[in-house]
């Protein structure tokens, strides 16, 4: 005890490895031993107002201080506590035992402000941590020394792994140490720290600028404090770096010479919630650690830590259907104790129960082992923090919105589907779609395991980062709710966004986010910013957002008139503008029209009142002789006439025309005869062998997704007619060998993206051959095998009563179709 105490005029010292479980059982023995009046911990003095809370059976660990600046919320940093972090234990063994307990690092409120600032850059790690272990590889230097001081002292023991000398020498040795002294761990730790940072004179090095200067000036100055209030029961826990630091004989003079002229800002402090994946060295905390799970277990087995790792480890394969008997934890166990006997350990550590996992347990696969490394070495572990602790209010609101609607936050990644014809979950989605407008990416859309498409339907996948409460924090500039900080950040981008596709993209956002005051500033800005811009490919990319907009309106009971309005006009200046913009492109500008052209095309589909057929035409001439505005039927008759244009237009490049017929073909509005000619047309043999490759690439290619892709449903067209099929075999054929090898790629990129049934299907209506005096494959009288002469009415309405039964209402039947897409 002498030795521990013979520093820092008295105070007991308790040089420590943050998130050390070894680390933390010696500093509770250390203390019970000592029984100080007053323990110090390293961290931000503004945490000492929120320490009691660490007393609050709610607070479970891992949680961390959160700190950040009132002016900028996003300059903010964590201080991490695991259970098996020493200063926790600390913590937790003051406010048991009647102590006081204070933080003395350097305050937030100057270590927010250095940020950013390279006046303040050193070699010392900024993680707030300050034992130097951020996993960089160590050197024989200055900067390497206070980088990973361990790695040092490992490699000087004859270690590659400092992680597994730190296991052998104090995670194994624990309570061994020393002859039952539970001081001499510190003061073993202490001295190799003080010979590592030994200056040539034999004093400690102290550092004389920079960061890590100014907080070991203020550690020595709060450490003065404490001892002219509690005498010599002082006991101090930190980074064991910083030990020689605070024995160096120094004056308080020069260390508030130090401190002086400090930048500042105005900090708040909170305690969050936090994960053990992110404390993680992978995760890019500094002073992280490989295995936190591990060390956990380690901190929390009293006795036979390996056979309990190991029954845990085959139940988790068991629960993933991996066959693990209570044999393979048996021989498990065997094998990492031979294991660790063979590599001189005293007990087996991760990598030998990890090699006996491997080897008995996953079959020498690295599958199953991954998910052992990924739930239970690293784990998903998240702490809870009480309700009482200081929040910002946006954050209050959210977690009683999250309460209510029984969406609790989790570290795990998991799967949410929601039915917005239920309440509850139609609260759940306004809520999501309200966080990611804020910019608080708790959840991601993404494809239900249903696969289906209806508007009433949304998959979500969840995951609560730490991090998030920064970005809550930040959003909170923004309004102290949930609903009035999502209405006021789409008013503000609504005012600076400059891009059409921002703006109805924004719009989309307010829908679905239900945000009604918010919409009609999104709306103003929306129409002027459309009546200014008149590139047809911009207009082409904003008018599907707006399209899927109103159909999340109609799911939602919102009202979308002044929206339908503006989509409509949006529709018709791109009808006005397409057959311009499609001529004279290159091969590239006409891929990327042909996907406007496809988004348009499903689009103006989907805007209310669409689908009217071919009577449509005749409705607008009628309009139009009564002087009345456009509407959507119009629109749907005036699309079909600029496909129309498209499709015939010789100055459209191919791809184009092709895919303007098909469209026409797939709407009822181009009869298969005049498709057969346009075809024949385009693959006529005085067609440029390029130019009708591409004709037949847009015409029978898959539909462009919205993220560029094509669907692998284009190649059935030409299954199920056979004449189509035999003029583009006719064509093929005839191309001369010369062109050949130029189409080839095209053709094959098209044919490519087909199923491997309908490629399958194609090869053999090919080779049976062309029809006697025939161009093409051969064809039955009744048309394409399997089907007949034309459509049997009566059978197909045997299928409306089924319908009935399976989309319910009152609606009339063509209705309920058009509703399901069909």
């Amino acid at each position: 005890m002498t030795a521990a105490r013979t520093a820092a005029g008295g105070a007991l010292l308790l040089g420590v490895r943050h998130h050390g479980p070894g680390s933390a059982r010696a500093v509770r023995a250390a203390l019970d031993t000592a029984r100080p009046r007053a323990v110090l911990v390293e961290g931000p003095p503004e945490g000492d107002a929120l320490v009691a809370l660490a007393a609050d059976e709610r607070m479970r660990p891992p949680v961390a201080l959160l700190a950040h600046a009132v002016d900028d919320p996003g300059r903010a940093a964590f201080w991490p506590f695991a259970a098996f972090s020493p200063e926790w234990v600390a913590v937790r063994w003051a406010l048991e035992h009647g102590a006081a307990v204070r933080f003395f690092d350097l305050p937030a409120a100057h270590s927010l402000a250095m940020m950013g600032d390279p006046t303040w850059d050193d070699d010392e790690d900024d993680d707030e941590t300050g034992d130097g272990d951020d996993g960089a590889t160590a050197a024989h230097s200055p900067r390497g020394l206070r980088r990973d001081p361990l790695a040092v002292l490992a490699g000087t023991a004859g270690y590659d792994d400092p992680e597994r000398w730190w296991e052998d020498v104090v995670e194994h040795r624990a309570g061994a140490a020393g002859d039952g002294d539970p001081l001499a761990p510190f003061a073993a730790v202490a001295e190799a720290m003080g010979a590592l940072r030994e200056a040539p004179d034999g004093q400690p090095d102290v550092a004389a600028r920079g960061r890590e200067a100014v907080r070991e000036a203020h550690m020595r100055l709060r450490l003065r404090a404490a001892r002219k209030e509690y005498g010599e029961d002082v006991a101090v826990v930190c980074g064991a770096w910083h030990v020689p630091a605070l024995r160096a004989k120094t004056t308080a003079t020069a260390d508030r010479a130090l401190l002086k002229g400090l930048p500042k800002v105005k900090a708040e402090t909170t305690w969050v919630p936090w994960t053990h994946r992110r404390l993680a060295r992978r995760s890019g905390y500094g002073a992280g650690i490989t295995s936190p799970g591990w060390y956990g277990h380690l901190f929390d087995a009293r006795d036979r830590p390996v056979e309990r790792w190991m029954t845990g480890v085959a139940g988790l394969l068991r629960a993933e259907d991996y066959a693990v008997s209570s044999a393979h934890v048996i021989e498990a166990v065997r094998l990492a104790g031979t294991l660790a006997a063979m590599r001189g350990r005293p007990l087996p550590g991760l990598a030998e129960t990890t090699d006996a996992v491997r080897a008995v347990m996953c079959d020498g696969s690295d599958v199953p082992l991954n998910l052992v490394q990924d739930r239970l070495i690293v784990g998903d572990v998240l702490g809870e923090v009480p309700d009482g602790a200081p929040a910002v209010p946006l954050q209050r609101d959210l977690a009683r919105l999250q309460r209510s609607l029984r969406l609790r936050p989790e570290a795990l990644d998991r799967e949410l589907d929601l039915d917005l014809r239920k309440e509850t979950d139609a609260a759940r989605s306004r809520l999501l779609h309200r966080l990611r407008l804020l910019g608080v990416d708790w959840g991601a859309p993404a494809a239900g395991r249903g696969g289906g498409t209806g508007t009433f339907r949304e998959s979500w996948r969840l995951r609560w980062d730490p991090e998030l409460h920064v970005r809550v924090a930040e959003a909170g500039v923004w309004g102290t709710t949930v609903l009035g900080a999502a209405t006021g950040r789409a008013e503000a981008r609504a005012a600076s966004a400059e891009a059409l596709t921002d703006i109805t993209a924004l719009a989309e956002q307010c829908l679905l986010a239900e945000l009604p005051d918010a919409l009609p500033r999104v709306m103003k800005a929306l129409a002027d910013r459309a009546a200014l811009d008149t590139d047809v490919g911009r207009l082409a990319q904003a008018l599907p957002a707006l399209a899927r907009s109103l159909r999340y309106g109609d799911v939602r009971a919102t009202d979308t008139a002044a929206l339908a309005e503006v989509a409509t006009g949006l529709a018709l200046r791109i009808c006005v503008g397409l057959p311009p913009a499609c001529t004279g492109l290159d091969t590239d500008g006409a891929n990327e029209m042909r996907g406007h052209l496809d988004a348009v095309h499903t689009a103006i589909r989907l805007l209310p009142g669409a689908g009217a057929g071919a009577g449509a035409g005749a409705e607008a001439a009628a309009r139009a002789t009564a002087g009345t505005r456009p509407g959507t039927e119009d629109v749907t008759a005036r699309w079909s006439g600029v496909l129309g244009v498209l499709a015939t237009r010789d100055t459209v490049p191919g791809v184009i025309r092709g895919r303007a017929a098909r469209l026409l073909l797939d709407d009822g509005r181009l009869p298969e005869e005049e498709a057969a000619w346009l075809m024949g047309l385009a693959l006529s043999p005085g067609a440029e062998p390029a130019d009708a490759a591409a004709w037949i690439e847009g015409f029978v290619g898959g539909a462009a997704g919205p993220d560029g892709t094509r669907d692998r449903s284009g190649g059935l067209l030409l299954v199920h007619d056979e004449r189509l099929l035999g003029l583009v075999d006719a064509w093929l054929t005839g191309v001369p060998a010369e062109a050949f090898t130029d189409v080839l790629p095209l053709l094959r990129r098209t044919f490519s993206a087909y199923g491997s049934g309908v490629r399958r299907t194609l090869g053999e209506l090919v080779r049976r051959g062309p029809a006697a005096g025939g161009g093409g494959p051969a064809l039955s009288e009744a048309g394409a095998p399997g089907f007949g002469p034309g459509l049997d009415a009566d059978r197909a309405d045997g299928v409306l009563p089924l319908l009935r039964l399976l989309l319910g209402g009152e609606q009339d039947d063509e209705t309920r179709l058009v509703g399901v897409g069909l």
